[in-house]
């Protein structure tokens, strides 16, 4: 009496292939969309107050630009103003 055994076939059924791909597409849109509200986050992020030591900058595109001139306020800024001038 000869048996016939057959072993599990190691193929991978097409639904889990498709459940796979399906989450892998997911989870990339996911990615997407958090690099892209990053992205407007920082862009509209502004910048109240900066103090730079030196500034270099090699191409400046202005549309408006509001100068205010103002007396320092405590001596230490005075002493640098006129380190400065």
């Amino acid at each position: 009496m000869a048996r016939d055994i057959t072993g599990q076939s190691k193929a991978v059924p097409a639904a889990s292939l498709l459940a796979l791909a399906l989450g892998a597409a997911a989870f990339g849109a996911v990615a997407i969309g958090a690099l892209a509200i990053g992205r407007l986050a920082v862009g509209r992020m502004v910048i109240k107050k900066a103090r730079f030591g030196a500034l270099v900058v090699d191409e400046l595109t202005v549309r408006k630009l509001r100068v205010f001139e103002h007396e320092a306020s405590s001596p230490h800024e005075k002493s640098e103003m006129r380190d400065h001038a």
